[in-house]
């Protein structure tokens, strides 16, 4: 006979993680014993690895706590794998180890994940990428958000300094569409093998959609990401990077131009900036040639208003994806916290206790 769950017992253990200050706002599944060691079965890192640890705050995370906060978050055991390698990837960013989490702009992780697991786990590709509606795309980034503050303390109005923040602060996590993109999949291009699941991983400031379902011309098209990326307002060092996450109609439609990723890249580095004239009007025509060359007011005119001034340094601030549906002509633009570390980080496989059939297990005993 099958025992029914009693909710007043769960809403009780839900009000006593409340209670602790172990949730972002939003209900935390209680993690039991079992529960954790259901998902420390799907890694085979030793559970007290240490992920990473903030010397000057005297924390640390190790594998079992990423476990916790993966099961707090809604998780399922079999998520854990995209979890560590999710965490491991963002790491990668410089901004990540130096900072960046508690930075007053609140930069939000993005999540893109390639391979065969996206399928097996049921991670959206398509339509509402950037929405919910999906268990693994909401609790995977869910999981390093609270993992950030269990285990770091970084908790707004404390450690995390965030001005506004964006609402998508720890929830952006999609499926490549490597169905339908007419290039090379993300992680492919950045060290892992063709057909291997893998995750990659960047802090982004922003992002901002790119509606153009009104032409066909693949160089209008670029001139309109160009303006999308060139505006003033997020201009604050000498450079920056900006990546794009092309809906399927967008990207056939350039590379039917004959445009590859790279070919995108390099005419949006050549395209993407503003006249000295416009910056001056934005009180960012001044350059300090110290530090990292924070944009600011000049008191006098250093060049002639007309001189073009090239925002992206190169290539690899350009990072280029496909994802969401093919149904509406609408892109967008993600502004990256930093530098992206250009590099993914393949999905370890489950355990051979896992993986092997049932029937196999079953003549073993």
């Amino acid at each position: 006979m099958v025992t029914e769950p009693d909710p007043d017992a769960a809403r009780a253990a839900i009000e006593y993680c409340y209670a602790h200050d172990w949730s972002d706002g939003l209900p935390v599944v209680p993690a039991s014993r079992e529960l954790v060691d259901e998902f420390l079965a799907h890694t085979s890192r030793p559970a007290d690895e240490v992920l990473w640890r903030m010397d000057h705050l005297g924390t640390e995370c190790t594998v079992q706590t990423a476990a916790i906060n993966a099961a707090m978050a809604g998780c399922r055991p079999e998520y854990f794998p995209v979890v560590l390698a999710a965490w491991d990837a963002v790491m990668l960013d410089r901004a990540a180890k130096g900072g960046g989490w508690q930075s007053t702009s609140g930069p939000a992780p993005l999540i893109v994940v390639n391979g065969p697991i996206r399928h097996e786990l049921g991670l959206n590709c398509t339509g509402g990428i950037f929405a919910g509606g999906f268990r693994p795309n909401a609790t995977i980034p869910r999981a390093l958000g609270l993992m950030m503050r269990n285990a770091f303390g970084v908790v707004p109005h404390v450690f995390d300094q965030t001005t506004q923040g964006i609402p998508g602060r720890f929830s952006i996590c999609f499926g490549e569409n490597e169905e339908e993109s007419p290039w090379e999949p993300l992680a492919t291009k950045h060290g892992v093998a063709t057909g291997a699941s893998a995750v990659s991983v960047t802090l982004t400031r922003t992002y901002e959609f790119v509606d153009n379902r009104h032409t066909q011309d693949a160089e209008q098209l670029l001139w309109d990401f160009a303006d999308t990326i060139s505006r003033t307002g997020v201009m604050i060092f000498r450079t920056q990077s900006a990546g794009i996450v092309f809906c399927p109609e967008h990207a056939q439609m350039l590379a039917g131009a004959g445009f590859s990723k790279t070919d995108v890249k390099d005419w949006l580095i050549e395209h993407c900036g503003r006249v000295e004239a416009d910056l001056r009007r934005a009180g960012k025509d001044g350059v300090a040639e110290s530090g990292h060359g924070v944009r600011s007011a000049s008191e006098a005119e250093r060049v002639p208003g007309e001189t073009f001034s090239s925002f992206l340094p190169g290539r690899d601030a350009v990072p280029i994806v496909v994802a969401g549906a093919r149904n509406a002509a609408i892109s967008m633009v993600f502004r990256v916290f930093g530098e992206w570390s250009n590099r993914s980080v393949a999905i370890e496989a489950a355990p051979a206790a896992l993986s092997a059939p049932a029937s196999a297990s079953s003549e073993e005993h």
